[in-house]
């Protein structure tokens, strides 16, 4: 079974090497208002703006607003995603695009936002349901342009190819994934002046789920040089800048340095996937409703102690990058996870979950195996024992 799940995985690595692209990217302060001189010149009179409430609360679309308007371009905005979308609100967001004869869409907010609207653009392309296009090239047409602006410096849903959708089956909720190469957004557009009033909690999660994106690429197997060096600058960026940004939201250098360290790591999990820490997330997130950062920060360091030595080599490469010091390969690695958790601490992530329970370990288990195996090429292919191992040091006893 191990050796079928490695040919799959270099397969798809192969496949995903050939076939991935890459958004442009609009960068810097104001580069929010620049969306509609490149709606302009691509000819686009009509756009659907995917954003959440308090963004329209806090004026922080004005100015793309003022731009459309000058240029003549006319806007439709839904404003409902206030968490991971669901079936029932990505239908409804289809529906007032389609009302509105769009055109084009423009997501501003987190990576919920972003991956409604790329659940809007596969609907306009498709025509199929959502639980239709659940898994891997289920989309497989060319979406409408989608401009990703991230509004959180860590999802890295500006870059990649996949979509989060919590639906309820048989009154359980789940989340699942739509993945497919068309759903990576055409622009993304990085702007920190929006990531400024970001809360400290919320910075804290999401820029550990971009140490995550970036860490789990790298010490995935078949990490190409490009992941390589995205993954290592990433993780560099994310500890010199996360302390800051986190102490003082309004560093614009630091929130700018890390909305970048998450797109390079958007782009390197794209191209090389994540591994066991975000299924374990996804399952205990829609369980217990745990923020998803915060869950990828908690589980992290747990999953790169039980890899062992498997990962040293790796683990110690990444250490250099975040300037953790070590002897040895084994010193270096221990130092990285050791300094995670230092991380953790000191932005008041817990060590632990606490609402996870024992009699919910076999519904975790089976819905990671059946997310995880065999799509991550993670560096050491576990069984249904190792997560009731993880498991057990997780939960908050």
């Amino acid at each position: 079974m191990k050796v079928w799940y490695r040919i799959r995985q270099w397969f798809m690595a192969v496949m995903i090497g050939i076939m991935t692209r890459q958004p442009k990217v609009i960068k810097g302060s104001g580069s929010l208002a620049r969306i509609a001189d490149n709606l302009e010149k691509t000819g686009k009179k009509k756009v659907f703006i995917v954003t959440a409430p308090v963004f329209i609360e806090w004026g922080s679309l004005n100015k793309l607003f003022e731009a459309l308007k000058e240029k003549g371009i006319e806007a439709t905005v839904f404003s409902k995603v206030v968490t991971e979308p669901t079936v029932e609100l990505v239908m409804e967001a289809f529906g007032e695009y389609k009302k509105a004869g769009c055109e084009a869409l423009v997501a501003v907010g987190g990576g919920s936002v972003i991956d409604c609207a790329k659940a809007v653009g596969a609907l306009r392309a498709t025509g199929r349901s959502i639980p239709k296009m659940r898994g891997v090239l289920r989309v497989l047409r060319r979406l409408p342009d989608l401009y990703a602006v991230p509004t959180t410096a860590g999802t890295g849903s500006e870059t990649t190819a996949a979509a989060v959708i919590t639906d309820t089956i048989d009154g359980k909720h789940y989340k699942y994934m739509v993945n497919d190469f068309v759903l990576i957004p055409r622009y993304a557009v990085l702007d920190a002046d929006l990531t400024l009033t970001v809360p400290a909690k919320i910075t804290a999660a999401t820029g550990m789920d971009a140490l995550t994106h970036a860490v789990e690429a790298y010490t995935n197997n078949f990490a190409s040089k490009m992941v390589k060096e995205r993954a290592l600058d990433s993780v560099s960026l994310i500890f010199k800048n996360i302390p800051l940004v986190y102490e003082d939201g309004s560093n614009v250098e630091a929130r700018d340095n890390m909305l970048y360290a998450s797109f390079e790591a958007g782009i390197a999990f794209t191209t090389n996937f994540v591994g066991y820490v975000h299924a374990v997330a996804h399952a205990t997130g829609a369980l217990y409703g745990i923020l998803h950062g915060e869950a990828c920060s908690i589980i992290l360091p747990y999953v790169l102690e039980q890899y062992g030595e498997k990962v040293y080599g790796r683990l110690s490469e990444l250490a250099d990058a975040a300037g953790v010091k070590g002897a040895s390969k084994e010193e270096k690695a221990k130092n990285f996870i050791a300094a995670i958790r230092e991380m953790n601490e000191k932005m008041g992530i817990p060590s632990k979950i606490e609402k996870l329970k024992r009699e919910d370990y076999e519904e975790i288990i089976k819905r990671v195996l059946k997310e995880a195996n065999p799509l991550y090429p993670c560096p050491v292919i576990w069984k249904k024992k190792d997560f009731e191992i993880l498991l057990d040091k997780l939960i908050k006893e």
